[in-house]
């Protein structure tokens, strides 16, 4: 059946007698990867994409159109690979987002924010003297005055203002909840998380709303706290956001989890039985994980996303856990949709939501600063020259690009300096190898199921053994290339929980690997958000990196690995199309 593809852009921006004019179908199909490690069960080729030249004209057309717009230089050479950066939506266009859940019925969310007939370009601001974010434990009186005083005047603020609290909260909805279409793409969503926008735009997000705050209160300097949940001494919910006469309370979040109950970055909705030692200890190797083993920028920052590209390509390793779970772990399971920080939708009305991204911001300098070539920006402008809009202190509409916000200095600000100690937790192994590869997998066949037939439902723990097309590889290889393992075609509603684990020769019949286990290679989460009004599934891919696993498991020389797949939330939501091993160089 032949349909139109309507292009759209913002009308102050363009002339119509350029833009391109569309009359194929729009097919957002990926081309399908060969399978590496097992076979597709079905025939079933509703999730691999198509690569046909006529589907990739229609990418072309409407790309050559942005470059009009957007300038020729940021499209890539291939004719047939054309690629923009994801252009700052039409608040003209923006739509109710809707709120959908298997056991509530469906409502409408009112989130897009006021309209500007004008757009000003970001420009660094002018300090006279750097401001230091401080750690929410550590704040003295002095500051908690000020910082509860400036969100009271931002409550106070009429709500049709579009720095007031409510429209500031509504800004995570927009965008991050199907407000908007990418520019030119009318059936595509734009989405800030499940990619590598998720950093520069929350950075940009948190930037303004302290800079409204240090309006509100005459004060320039000012700096929002951030909720170190990354060290044993902020494990707990801050003090000053849980006295319930304060601006900073929030009454919908769990009430099992307020102070001094310690966080479980690991939360997958239900509290774990464990000592507190046990909680340190599997806080901490879950930070060195999703810190240190994530070297490059696409396993760290997250998969790269075009303008034209479908949505939630793949998260970041920090923007999956522990992002995920802390929002999960403060949400209220009481609230019809796990309201205020366990949805998208309601997660900035809770005042922690920016001291937890602001803790999320701070993970990327420190990133960047330890040792290896690889923790580095991308560098191309598909990245760099993304495009958000946001009200400034002066409720001037501002148009900052990714580019703008990739060190926090010349923007004015730094965290306060508090120990890491989780950069000395790496994992250690549960126990000694018992042989090699092919004599473990063997082993565990023997007692449990290994399925090598695509997609698989997530019901019940899996098993997979997986080869790997290179092996014995040598340093100078592992420092070129990183050995990651992608589940690909991860699909499930956008508005169900989910999350499951995936283990690396995990010996058949032990209790289940913890965090702290080297065999414990990560796991993959969903916070539920509103459903974008095409209603598609998610379709979204993981990649985790087992070089350094895979060496501290012995296991570098074997032919293959097993992966356990365990589901922990959303049992029977989720579906995996492919597991293999890729190498990766950036």
């Amino acid at each position: 059946m032949a349909s139109t593809v309507t292009l759209s852009l913002p009308s102050s921006a363009i002339q119509t007698s350029f833009l391109p004019r569309f009359n194929k179908k729009r097919s957002f199909n990926f081309v399908s990867n060969k399978l590496v490690s097992c076979r597709a069960s079905n025939g079933n080729q509703n999730n691999q994409h198509s690569s046909s030249p006529n589907n990739r004209f229609d990418r072309r057309d409407v790309l050559l159109g942005l470059g009009s717009v957007y300038g020729a230089s940021n499209l890539v050479s291939d004719p047939f690979a054309l690629a923009a950066p994801i252009a700052a939506p039409d608040l003209d266009l923006c739509q109710k987002a809707t709120v959908t859940s298997k056991t509530a019925p469906t409502i409408k969310v009112a989130c897009c924010p006021p309209k500007s007939a004008k757009i000003i370009d970001f420009k660094p601001p002018k300090f006279s003297k750097m401001r230091y974010r401080p750690a929410a434990q550590l704040v003295d009186q002095e500051y908690l005055d000020k910082f509860t005083k400036a969100v009271e005047l931002m409550k106070a603020l009429p709500e049709d203002d579009p720095r007031s609290f409510m429209q500031q909260a509504d800004v995570h909805c927009a965008y991050c909840n199907g407000g908007y279409d990418q520019v030119g793409f009318t059936d595509l969503e734009l989405q800030i998380h499940f990619s590598w926008l998720f950093f520069p735009f929350h950075r940009l997000y948190l930037y303004f709303w302290e800079r409204i705050l240090g309006k509100l209160i005459d004060d320039p300097d000012f700096a929002i706290p951030f909720w170190n949940w990354d060290t044993p001494a902020g494990y707990a919910l801050p003090a000053i956001y849980n006295d319930p006469k304060s601006t900073l309370y929030d009454e919908k979040r769990n009430a099992n989890h307020l102070p001094p109950v310690l966080i479980d970055l690991d939360y997958a909705g239900v509290d774990e039985e464990m000592s507190k030692r046990d909680l340190i200890k599997s806080n901490l190797s879950l930070m060195y994980r999703q810190v240190v083993t994530n070297k490059t920028p696409s396993l760290f920052l997250g998969a790269a996303y075009r303008a034209g590209d479908a949505p939630a390509p793949g998260m970041g390793s920090i923007e999956n856990v522990p992002h995920t779970p802390v929002h999960r772990w403060v949400g209220d399971p009481r609230q019809t949709y796990n309201e205020d920080m366990g949805n998208f939708y309601s997660a900035a009305r809770d005042p922690v939501f920016f001291a937890h991204h602001a803790n999320v911001d701070r993970m990327w300098p420190i990133w960047k600063s330890l040792p290896g070539k690889k923790r580095r920006d991308f560098t191309t402008t598909d990245w760099l020259d993304a495009s958000f809009l946001f009200y400034d202190e002066n409720a001037n509409l501002v148009r900052a690009k990714v580019r703008d916000c990739l060190d926090t200095r010349p923007l004015g600000y730094e965290y306060q300096k508090v120990d890491l100690p989780w950069l000395k937790t790496k994992p250690a192994p549960r126990r000694p190898r018992k042989g090699k590869g092919q004599a473990k997998a063997a082993e565990t066949s023997k007692t449990t199921v290994i399925s090598n037939t695509f997609p698989i439902v997530l019901d019940k723990l899996v098993r997979i053994e997986v080869p790997r097309p290179k092996k014995s590889r040598t340093q100078l290889e592992k420092e070129d290339e990183e050995e990651v393992l992608v589940l690909q075609n991860i699909q499930l509603d956008r508005n169900v929980p989910v999350k499951f684990d995936v283990y690396i020769n995990e010996e058949d019949g032990e209790t289940p690997t913890e965090p702290a286990d080297s065999e414990f290679a990560g796991s993959f989460t969903n916070l539920p958000r509103t459903q974008h009004s095409g209603g598609k599934k998610l379709d979204t891919k993981l990649t985790l990196p087992i070089s350094e696993l895979l060496e501290d498991l012995d296991a570098e020389g074997d032919d293959s690995i097993v992966v356990t797949l365990v589901p922990k939330l959303g049992k029977g939501q989720v579906s995996i199309g492919n597991i293999k091993i890729e190498y990766i160089r950036e």
